[in-house]
């Protein structure tokens, strides 16, 4: 767990031509339950993680939105379009169509609006005031929500851009495009809009509010829980515990260690780091 990924992809090839068996299956007969799930994701280059986990959340019983959610709203376009290309490989499956045939309606569509991973760059002076206008006519303005108009909008401005209109939106309408997304759309649907809109406020603070939502409460998401501990630990986990801290007023490693135990929990506070008591 101490190392990076890259070198448990060499530690894995070592111990094949070592012992002639592959170490993930290997770590799967030794081990058991979420502590298992939490190891063989470690030993999963980035990239085709996320592929597994998008091929899960369709593939599985049911449809694991929250999944399908977290990774299309949060990734860089280019590691979009890395994630479309080794799920053709791996699966010979295109992905857009089998998130297509998964999901439906508006949230069908903005999960294929994602998928283009075409976000325009930097920001466009000239289309702040009728973005934000667009969305106010869309939504708060209209009977009905023109939906359309927040996937395109939400969909394809740079994030940059994005929180210089939430910025607009709430001089012009005094609300925080949040309030509209929760009173003007439901469902998927606003799932999915109110995850674009966090990360485009600030990805490490979308994860820190995730993973504190996987373990506030009663049970814990431990799905979610290994995904974002795993596929954020080299990226910018010590940003998210930086949001964690200021936004719960604990750490994620006390919250981890209250809510997990045994190994899955040491594991878990590896991935982490110290704690920012």
């Amino acid at each position: 767990i101490a190392r990076s990924n890259a070198q448990r992809q060499e530690i894995k090839a070592a111990f094949k031509t070592l012992h002639g068996n592959d170490l993930v299956d290997n770590l799967k007969s030794e081990l058991g339950g979420k502590f298992e799930s939490l190891i063989v994701a470690l030993m999963t280059p980035p990239i085709m993680y996320d592929v597994t986990c998008l091929r899960d959340a369709i593939k599985g019983a049911g449809t694991d939105e929250k999944g399908l959610i977290e990774i299309l709203a949060s990734r860089l376009p280019n590691e979009v379009n890395e994630i479309k290309s080794l799920y053709k490989r791996e699966h010979n499956d295109d992905l857009e169509e089998d998130v297509t045939g998964d999901t439906g309606g508006h949230f069908g569509r903005m999960l294929v609006v994602l998928l283009q991973a075409s976000r325009q760059q930097g920001i466009q002076e000239d289309l702040i005031q009728s973005d934000a206008q667009a969305l106010l006519a869309a939504g708060e303005q209209k009977y009905g929500t023109d939906e359309g108009q927040f996937i395109t909008i939400l969909g394809n401005r740079s994030n940059a851009h994005l929180r210089r209109v939430f910025e607009e939106y709430r001089k012009l309408s005094g609300y925080e495009i949040e309030e509209s997304i929760q009173r003007e759309t439901s469902g998927t649907l606003q799932e999915v809009l109110l995850a674009v809109v966090k990360c485009a406020r600030s990805v490490p603070g979308y994860f820190a509010e995730s993973l504190y939502n996987s373990m506030k409460g009663a049970g814990t998401d431990d799905q979610n829980l290994i995904r974002i501990m795993v596929s954020r630990s080299e990226v910018d986990m010590m940003d998210i515990r930086t949001e964690f801290r200021k936004r719960f007023a604990t750490s994620l490693h006390k919250t981890i260690q209250g809510d997990t135990s045994g190994d899955y929990r040491k594991a878990l506070q590896l991935l982490c780091g110290g704690d920012d008591a």
